[in-house]
């Protein structure tokens, strides 16, 4: 029988990628579009962009009739010295995201390149020592946020880490423990690379924790790899794109992710930082409307009409 998806979205599709942007959005804008564009669950975006407060958050939400679906860190565990940082993050958005009923937390890996000059911070590649300081570290911060707060860590393969490859990809899940870790599979960032996430889902089922469900715009990802250029430069040129102008080809990843057999959760996300205000409302209306017709799977996109 098809597993059932539920599809929310995130604040980073209204361009949101800090606590506190002049370029962004302001939250009570966010929560109230997310609303009426349809969908009834979110992510929490950046710490601190919504309430840190599990009080204030929770009334907020329920006024808004929102639930959420994971909160999200951002790791560097392949560095010598990383865990404190690591792990304070984790104390602050774990605590929160369990506090309003959230199930998973994304861990994001820091990028090897500085995101506003483009220049190199470290080596874009990881020695076999760097490796194991990876995998093991995201095992034991994985089973430390299970044990502490019984939530689900899920790795978010990104452009410009160190894990974005599909080879890299396959590594990391043949590398770590899927009791503790699993994979976040964002469609756009292995789709920005050239790889294929209905392989992945295939030759990795038990590992699909959760989806980010985006679409790249392969003329603008050629461009942006042919000369080299930064995750962010790629976003402000257009890399990514509304489904279904970009790839994947949305209903196969969709149909492929029901096949699973189990409730998948995630969101439908648009890189969109920086963006104008009109911009992301009508994106995120057609965006819904073209993923309830593209699959015969059973998506839960929320009952708003």
């Amino acid at each position: 029988m098809p597993g059932k998806l539920t599809i929310g979205t995130a604040p980073d599709s209204w361009g949101v990628w800090f606590p506190s942007d002049p370029e962004q959005v302001s939250a009570d804008v966010f929560l109230r579009e997310v609303v009426e564009a349809g969908y009834e669950a979110i992510e929490l975006g950046p710490y601190g962009y919504l309430p840190k407060d599990p009080q204030e958050l929770g009334e907020t939400l329920e006024k808004h009739g929102l639930s959420v679906l994971a909160g999200t860190v951002f790791s560097h565990l392949h560095r010598p010295s990383s865990w404190d940082a690591v792990w304070k993050q984790v104390t602050d958005v774990a605590a929160l995201t369990k506090a309003v009923g959230g199930e998973h937390i994304v861990v994001i890996p820091d990028v090897w390149r500085d995101h506003k000059t483009g220049a190199n911070l470290e080596s874009r590649d990881l020695t076999d020592e760097q490796w194991t300081a990876l995998t093991e570290g995201h095992d034991e911060l994985g089973r430390r946020i299970l044990e502490e707060y019984g939530l689900h860590v899920q790795f978010h393969s990104h452009a410009d880490s160190h894990v974005g490859y599909q080879p890299d990809i396959e590594r990391f899940l043949e590398s770590t423990n899927p009791e503790y870790v699993n994979l976040c599979l964002d469609t756009g960032h292995v789709a920005y690379y050239g790889g294929d996430s209905v392989e992945l889902i295939t030759k990795y089922p038990e590992r699909i924790g959760y989806v980010h469900l985006k679409q790249v715009n392969p003329t603008v990802v050629a461009e942006v790899l042919d000369k080299d250029l930064s995750f962010p430069e790629a976003v402000r040129m257009g890399s990514m794109i509304e489904p279904p102008l970009g790839v994947p080809d949305m209903p196969p990843v969709l149909d492929a992710l029901a096949a699973l057999g189990r409730p998948i959760k995630g969101i439908i996300e648009h890189d969109l930082y920086p963006t104008t205000p009109e911009v992301p409302l009508p994106i995120a209306k057609r965006t819904r409307t073209y993923l309830q017709s593209c699959s015969s799977a059973d998506i839960d996109l929320g009952d708003r009409s």
